[in-house]
Order: C-alpha cells, then sequence, then structure tokens
C-alpha cells in the first residue's frame, strides 16, 4: 500500500523571518572597532569625572556602531556621520523640551517631531538610520535628567560618534597589513562585483540563474556606493582611485552580457566563467590580469561578453582615467526629496511613526507622574524601544515585535547576571566593551541585536547613576510591543501600502528611461549603463519592500497582494531590455522573441495598473 507523504509544517512568513539569521564571516576589522570604541569612551568619561559625557559618548559610538556596515571608508563618512549629526539635534531638541515644556506639550513636540522624521525615512537607508537616531536621542534627551544643556549633550554624542569614525577611517581591515589601505573596501566591492559576473555565467540555463542575477545587481550598488561617497573634489585625486573606476565601469558592459545571457538561458562554455574570476582576483591583488580565455563568438552575447573581456583587461593593463560622474546614482534635487517624503509612502510611513513615537511618549509620561517607575526617573525606554519597533526596514512588524521582546529577556538576564558577578563600575566598563565588540556580530539578527544592546544600555545607565532596573526594562519592552502592534495594525486615511506602491511606481519609472533610451537608437552606452543600473536598483529597493510586505501578518500583508507579482513583471522586462540593447548592438535590430517577450511584459504591468508605454514602433 502506497502512502502519500506527511506534509511538512510550514512556517508563517512573519515567524520564518523571526528565525532567519545572516550568515556571513566575522568582521573582525568591525570587532576591534567595536571594542575600541564605547567602552574606552565611557572609562574616559569616568576618569574625567564626567560620567554622564562618557554615558553619552559611548551611546553615540553604540548607535554608530550599529550602522557601521562593510564598505568604503569614503561611503562610511556620510553612513555614520549623517545619523551621527541627527543625532545630536535630536539629542539637543529632547533636552531643551524636557526642561522646558510640561507632560502635554512635550508629547506634542515629540510627536510632530516623529512625523518629520518618519517621512524623511522613506527617501533611504542614510535618512532612515538618521531618522532613527532623531527619535532615538530626543526620547533620551527628554528623559535623562542630569544637569549638562543641550548643547554639552549633543557635544559629547557628536565626540562619540566622530570616534567611531575616526576609528574606521584609520583602522586597516581585515586581512590588509601593509601597503595602501585607503581604498580596501573599494576594492573588495569591485571584486566582488566580478565575483557575481562569473557566478551569473555559471548558473545561465540553472535552476539558480535569477537569483546569482540579483546577487549581481546587489553587489554592483554596494560598488556604486563604495565608490560614490562624499569627497571635497568632484573627481578621484590619485592615481590608485582612478583605476578602480576603471575596474568598475569595465564591469558595467561584463554585467550587461552576462544578464543577456541569462534571458537567453542556454548554458554557456566553462572558460566563459574563468575571465571574470582572474579579474576579481587582479582586482583583489592589484595585479594585471595575465591572459582571459574568450568564450566562443557564435551568438551577440557571447561577442559581447568577449569584447568587454577585452576592454577589461585593457582597462586592467593601462589603468585608463574614468569618467567618473557616471560612477554615482541618480542625484536628487530639493524636489525630488521632498516629492518623496509627501507621497503617499512618506505620508504613511510618517503618519505611523508619530502615532506610535508620541503614544509610547504620552504613556510614558503618564507613567513616570503617576509613580509607576518607583526610584527611576527616567521615562525614555518606552519610546525608544517603540522607534525601534516602528522600523519596516528591520523586518515585518511581527517579526520585529517576536524579536525585540525575546531579546529584551535574554539581555535583561544576561546583565543581571554579569551584575552579579562582575564588580561594579570596572565590570560594568569592561561589558560595555565586549558588548560593543560583539555589535558588528549581532546585526545579524534582531533579537541578538537587542539582547547585546540591552545589555551594554543596562550598563551604561547603571555607570551614570540609575539604580539595576532590568524587571521595569521588560515591562516597558512588552508594553511597546502591545502598543507598536496595536498602531500598527490601525486603519490610516489614505492608501495603505503606500510606499510599497510607490517604490514599485519608481522601478517602472526607471525602467521606461531604460527601455525609451534602448529603442530609441542612442549611441551614448555610457547614459545606457547608467540608466540601466537606476533601473536595477530601483527594482531592488521595490522587491525588498515587496518581500518585507508579503511577510507581515495576514491583516497588513492584504493590503500589498499582487505587488510581489508586478515586481516580477518589471524584471523580466528590465531583462528583456538588457538583452535587446545587446541584440541591437550587434545586429542592429530585434527579433520576434525580444519584440513578444516586451509586449508581454508592458500589457501585463497595464493590466495591473502600471502604465510603462513603449517607446516607438516596435
Amino acid at each position: 500500500m502506497n502512502r502519500s507523504p506527511v506534509p511538512r509544517s510550514v512556517a508563517p512568513p512573519w515567524l520564518a523571518h523571526a528565525l532567519r539569521t545572516q550568515r556571513a564571516p566575522v568582521p573582525w576589522s568591525a570587532v576591534l572597532r567595536g571594542a575600541l570604541a564605547a567602552g574606552p569612551l565611557l572609562l574616559a568619561g569616568v576618569l574625567a569625572g564626567r560620567a554622564s559625557a562618557g554615558v553619552l559618548a559611548a551611546l553615540a559610538a553604540v548607535l554608530a556602531g550599529i550602522n557601521d556596515r562593510p564598505g568604503s571608508r569614503r561611503a562610511a563618512v556620510q553612513r555614520l556621520g549623517v545619523p551621527a549629526l541627527a543625532g545630536a539635534l535630536g539629542l539637543a531638541v529632547g533636552t531643551y523640551a524636557g526642561h522646558l515644556l510640561g507632560a502635554v506639550a512635550l508629547t506634542l513636540v515629540l510627536t510632530g517631531l516623529g512625523l518629520v522624521a518618519g517621512g524623511v525615512s522613506v527617501v533611504g537607508a542614510v535618512s532612515s538610520a538618521a531618522g532613527t537616531q532623531l527619535l532615538v536621542t530626543a526620547a533620551v534627551g527628554a528623559g535623562l535628567s542630569t544637569t549638562d544643556g543641550g548643547w554639552q549633550r549633543a557635544l559629547a554624542f557628536l565626540a562619540g560618534a566622530g570616534w567611531l569614525l575616526l576609528l574606521r577611517l584609520t583602522l586597516p581591515t581585515s586581512g590588509v597589513l601593509a601597503g595602501e589601505f585607503r581604498f580596501d573596501g573599494e576594492r573588495a566591492a569591485i571584486a566582488d562585483v566580478y565575483e557575481a559576473i562569473a557566478a551569473l555565467l555559471d548558473a545561465v540555463g540553472g535552476d539558480h540563474a535569477t537569483t546569482r542575477r540579483a546577487e549581481l545587481t546587489a553587489a554592483l550598488d554596494h560598488a556604486q556606493d563604495a565608490l560614490g561617497g562624499p569627497r571635497l573634489h568632484r573627481y578621484a585625486g590619485s592615481a590608485a582611485e582612478r583605476r578602480l573606476h576603471a575596474q568598475y565601469l569595465a564591469a558595467l558592459p561584463l554585467a550587461e552580457a552576462a544578464t543577456a545571457l541569462c534571458w537567453v538561458g542556454e548554458p554557456v562554455e566553462a572558460r566563459a566563467v574563468l575571465g571574470p574570476r582572474r579579474l576579481a582576483a587582479a582586482v583583489r591583488g592589484d595585479t594585471g590580469t595575465g591572459p582571459l580565455p574568450a568564450p566562443y563568438r557564435s551568438a551577440p552575447a557571447l561577442r559581447a561578453l568577449d569584447d568587454a573581456l577585452l576592454h577589461a583587461a585593457g582597462t586592467f593593463d593601462r589603468a585608463q582615467d574614468a569618467q567618473q560622474g557616471l560612477l554615482a546614482r541618480r542625484r536628487r534635487g530639493i524636489r525630488d526629496v521632498l516629492r518623496t517624503v509627501l507621497g503617499s509612502g512618506g505620508r504613511e510611513y510618517g503618519l505611523r511613526v508619530a502615532l506610535c513615537f508620541g503614544a509610547g511618549t504620552g504613556i510614558a509620561q503618564a507613567l513616570h507622574h503617576t509613580g509607576w517607575y518607583g526610584r527611576h526617573e527616567h521615562g525614555y525606554w518606552l519610546p525608544v524601544t517603540v522607534v525601534f519597533l516602528v522600523k519596516p526596514d528591520l523586518g515585518p512588524l511581527a517579526s520585529r515585535v517576536l524579536c525585540r521582546a525575546a531579546g529584551t529577556l535574554l539581555g535583561a538576564v544576561a546583565f543581571a547576571g554579569c551584575v552579579a558577578l562582575l564588580p561594579r563600575s570596572p565590570g560594568l566598563i569592561m561589558l560595555v566593551a565586549v558588548c560593543g565588540a560583539l555589535l558588528p556580530v549581532a546585526t545579524r539578527h534582531f533579537a541578538a541585536l537587542t539582547a547585546v544592546v540591552t545589555v551594554l544600555v543596562l550598563a551604561l545607565v547603571m555607570v551614570g547613576g540609575e539604580p539595576q532596573a532590568f524587571v521595569s526594562r521588560i515591562d516597558e519592552t512588552l508594553l511597546a510591543c502591545v502598543l507598536v502592534l496595536v498602531v500598527g495594525h490601525l486603519p490610516i486615511p489614505g492608501n495603505r501600502g503606500g510606499g510599497v506602491r510607490a517604490r514599485l511606481a519608481t522601478a517602472g519609472s526607471a525602467a521606461h528611461a531604460y527601455l525609451a533610451h534602448v529603442l530609441g537608437g542612442s549611441s551614448d552606452r555610457a547614459e545606457r549603463w547608467a540608466l540601466r543600473r537606476e533601473a536595477y536598483r530601483t527594482l531592488a529597493v521595490a522587491r525588498g519592500a515587496t518581500a518585507l510586505a508579503a511577510a507581515e501578518l495576514p491583516a497588513l500583508a492584504r493590503h500589498t497582494e499582487g505587488t510581489g507579482a508586478v515586481a516580477d513583471i518589471l524584471e523580466r522586462l528590465v531583462d528583456t531590455t538588457t538583452a535587446c540593447a545587446v541584440h541591437l548592438d550587434d545586429t542592429g535590430r530585434l527579433t520576434p522573441d525580444h519584440v513578444k517577450q516586451l509586449h508581454e511584459a508592458l500589457e501585463e504591468l497595464d493590466d495591473r495598473g502600471i502604465r510603462v508605454p513603449l517607446p516607438g514602433a516596435v
């Protein structure tokens, strides 16, 4: 008798997301920076008799450490510096508001601040981190009852963040012990691009080709960010940096040809993979490429790949100067930023953040003035917890709540054990240093990050003079979890899921611009590659937003049903446009299959309410 297999239980998306952990090598250089940041800053403050300033400086280093991700030093200036400036501003505003205003007025001011920070957060990753630090430090500034003024607290905060940024700019990364290491972040990012191209070529025609193409997009985005950070001059000033810019630009036609081969779907010769891998090794070692094996030139995409390899070999050997204006993403003007902030996504998220942050502040003030905190005078934990819970880029709402509750409980219990075993002041400073070193590893999972930050913050506030309060922290965290779950499911005026749809609309506009350029007959390949980068970058952002929305609880996920399918169609359209570009370069005309695929994708988008006009007569 044949038995049908017993169906395996599948966890719901929100639970599966909560259990998922990122896997990557240990970033030892970031671990070293974490160990040298918060702990030594706290020790310096204690030894100088300014424990409160040391606590704020250490807190700034902790928040900067959460944003201390792999990449170039140039990009780190913006990724760490902009949120630090926002944090200093929030600390000053919160301090003055907490000292001068009553509970009701303070709640209204912080609610308005939440509205602004939430709207600004939708602009991008750096603005999202800046919005988070603005609200966190505003809550801390309003809740701390020290004699320091707002500007003094802001200076201490900037000093702590500046110390970690200084470490990031001066210390070499892992594996770099000698020679010039200023551009090791850029070098690693560009080498990863060539490795991703090789992985895509190796996967062409297989089940993992689509995944490898997405990984190539992520590698190109990362390299683009690494090279396009803030600079004092318009162009790179050193030969080494110009060489890296040229190597990045040489990867763009290779990526285009590999994507076209992926669209065709026919496996390529194994030796075609060797070329990009040798280029990756040359970037990592800052050496020449040597002879590169060429694939068979039997199809337009293979001929494009061969030409791109030859061009890359010449670029690597001659270190040609790059047209660096093409490296950065499309620059956003003030009008574009305001349109994003005031659009449906910015309004929806800003209102949600304002309601959560304002409600958390109001409840904290009510509990504080009614004596619920006992001897504890600080009412910042509840609104600070709300800020981290309401951030959608940290995962689906239910997943964030579950991880935050579990991480806080684990961190509070661990802190209680450490306090019982360690000497009071020296032990707490050592605990802060250890937790600072663990931060770069803990960022792989929200629960682990919450546990480490809980231990760290509890140690900081005890050094600052607050009694042990880990039990009340658990109560406030659970209250914040309930608050965010309730507010997160409240009906809000406007179209729910506006942030996801706004990102899809942006991706659709970028896809149309790319398609119009390819079919318009322009011979400007540099502009084409820049438009292609913009199309894939905006598509990756939209796909990430749709994936997070789909992992929400059903009551929230239903508002964005079908958006994942729209992202799939847009991806197919951009891939087909890339294949068209390569084929037009080779033959000057499109095949019936190209035309059919374009029309099908555009018709499916039109059926789903996204209008992408087909330029010209095709």
